[in-house]
């Protein structure tokens, strides 16, 4: 299993509206490629949060050839749509894990 990791600082000041989308637009996006067979949203716990509320969203993939399938053919139009709603109002940085 190939687990794509994306951890996101988010503003306050959009942190609701953000929050909603995520949960009820982007997650299902992402989804809706096939790339991915499941995803999870944590919030990241024990952090300072007086400029913003981080998290942890992993999707899962069965394989590499999945994951380069989303990177390549989708991952730069569903980033798109968060950097235009969200300008300047979170940070991410991403990572690919592998189960062992």
């Amino acid at each position: 299993m190939i687990i794509y990791n994306v951890t996101i600082k988010v503003d306050l000041d959009v942190h609701d509206v953000w929050f909603r989308w995520m949960k009820e637009e982007h997650i299902a996006r992402v989804m809706e490629t096939g790339c991915f067979v499941d995803a999870k949203m944590y919030r990241i716990l024990e952090e300072d949060t007086h400029d913003g509320i981080s998290y942890a969203i992993q999707y899962f993939a069965e394989n590499m050839s999945n994951y380069f399938d989303y990177k390549e053919h989708h991952a730069p139009r569903l980033q798109k749509e968060g950097l235009d709603m969200f300008p300047g109002k979170f940070h991410a940085f991403r990572t690919l894990l592998k189960e062992v």
